[in-house]
């Protein structure tokens, strides 16, 4: 016998409500990576979970560039990476290992965001990792965690060290890697990432220049209590991703569809 749905048709409508504008939401954003360079050919991944669901995910078509995402390309996943609607596209395994155990481990972590760029690659791969030198790095006090890299990301038992390095931190510095950002909304996790490799870039550039001037631990304190731009009260960064998302739609609004 097939299952049922035993939720009211008003319930079922909503609920295809939001996961639609979650999907025209998550295609623009992957369009925002690729208009800022974050791309990496066809790799990395911005995850998110499907409204009303705990197990039941977004994530990007395997094998397409970003500005090849679509709001009906994106594919559903649930928690193990098993394709639940019907998707002619693959998953790439190797990239939701990691943003599985996150999303399976934090109920808060509801989009988990990926990165190659090259400061934040070079930042991840130095010995030093994120310098407190600079405005932006000010306002991550206490907010990045480091993982020690363990190899390409395919296998399933990473994923529980690679939570507990987060303990109760939302950003993560892989070494020898890249950057990971995690949010409870889209905007919040790109707010986040984007401070952070906006930092990872700051700190390339000064190495250029001979050795930093370190900011004091009470100053980036202080800072990171004044920057409210990760706050839910304060927009949690979705002021900033309207704006990145209306570009897109000036460049190319095929994401919506």
């Amino acid at each position: 016998m097939a299952a049922t749905d035993d939720r009211k048709p008003s319930s079922i409508g909503a609920s295809a409500g939001a996961e639609h504008a979650l999907r025209v939401q998550l295609a623009g954003t992957y369009r925002v990576f690729a208009m800022l360079g974050w791309t990496e050919l066809i790799y990395n991944h911005i995850t998110v979970r499907v409204p009303d669901t705990q197990s039941h995910f977004l994530t990007n078509p395997f094998g397409l560039h970003y500005t090849e995402v679509t709001a009906s390309n994106l594919v559903k996943i649930d928690v193990d990476g098993n394709v639940l609607d019907g998707s002619v596209h693959p998953v790439n395994p190797a990239g939701f290992v990691v943003h599985a155990a996150i999303h399976r481990a934090l109920p808060d972590a509801h989009c988990v965001m990926h990165t190659h760029t090259t400061a934040g690659l070079a930042v991840a791969c130095s010995q030093v990792g994120l310098e407190n030198n600079n405005f932006y790095s000010a306002q991550l006090h206490e907010m990045v965690a480091y993982h020690d890299f363990e190899g390409i990301t395919v296998r399933a038992d990473e994923g529980p060290r690679l939570v507990a390095t987060l303990g109760g931190k939302r950003l993560l510095i892989l070494r020898n890697h890249g950057l990971l950002s995690i949010g409870e909304t889209v905007a919040q996790a790109f707010a986040r990432l984007w401070t952070l490799n906006r930092a990872c870039e700051v700190q390339l550039a000064t190495a250029a220049l001979g050795p930093s001037r370190l900011i004091s631990d009470d100053i980036a304190s202080r800072c990171t209590r004044d920057s409210l731009q990760f706050d839910p009260r304060h927009g949690a960064g979705d002021d900033v991703l309207r704006a990145l998302l209306r570009q897109v739609d000036r460049i190319d609004p095929s994401y919506r569809d």
